[in-house]
């Protein structure tokens, strides 16, 4: 059986809807708590799978929660050594950080639903996502890094996707998000919502209006990916 580790850090941002197609792959899932674990005691090369997920917090915020140091460092030797990684929100802007690009305020929120350009590039394993609205969840920006390719755009954040080669996979957006566990998210993030405006009605409404075809999406470009890599 293979095995995966899934750095997370709130309880309700999982591995969601890629926990059935890990099951039906035969992998072992495992969670490790970022705030609370000691990365000192586990290899970060020991899974099949590395799975990086989101948190409402920078990826250049290790002076107000210091453990993003360790978590820095666990996932820059996964990079080094090249194995299969997968990062989610800010799982994906500390990967774009340790390969060296930027991330950054956008000067405003992207929350909601809403459907992407994907990049008509060989390869690409998000081309599957055309026209499917996504669940958008951030207020900061990677920069694609070096030796990487872009994969996905939004009008408000160009930069949603990258990878570097088959292994490596950063998504700004949360298609692992189940949409009928939206509600966690909507208590979870009450204040952000709140001081933004944000339609919470609006996000439940989609959340079900969309849950089939995003769902069954996400599934498939996941396995594919993950049956890519090498």
């Amino acid at each position: 059986m293979k095995n995966v580790l899934a750095i997370r850090h709130v309880h309700f941002e999982d591995l969601g809807v890629f926990e059935e197609v890990l099951i039906n792959s035969n992998f072992h899932i495992e969670y490790i708590d970022a705030a609370t674990v000691d990365f000192d005691t586990i290899d970060p090369l020991s899974a099949d799978l590395l799975v990086v997920l989101g948190a409402p917090i920078g990826a250049f915020d290790e002076d107000i929660y210091p453990f993003l140091k360790l978590e820095l460092a666990f996932i820059d030797k996964r990079l080094k050594a090249n194995k299969p990684l997968l990062g989610i929100c800010l799982g994906a802007q500390l990967i774009a950080r340790l390969l060296g690009a930027n991330v950054a305020s956008m000067g405003r929120k992207e929350i909601g639903f809403g459907a992407m350009q994907t990049h008509h590039s060989t390869g690409n394993p998000l081309i599957g996502l055309s026209d499917i609205p996504v669940l958008h969840w951030h207020g900061d920006q990677f920069e694609i890094p070096q030796g990487c390719r872009s994969l996905a755009a939004t009008d408000i954040c160009p930069n949603q996707a990258f990878a570097r080669g088959n292994n490596i996979l950063a998504l700004q957006f949360h298609i692992e998000a189940r949409p009928d566990n939206i509600e966690q998210w909507l208590v979870g993030h009450a204040h952000e919502l709140n001081s933004t405006n944000i339609d919470i009605k609006q996000i439940r409404y989609e959340a079900k209006k969309y849950g089939v075809a995003i769902t069954s999406a996400a599934q498939k470009i996941f396995l594919n990916w993950l049956n890519a890599t090498e």
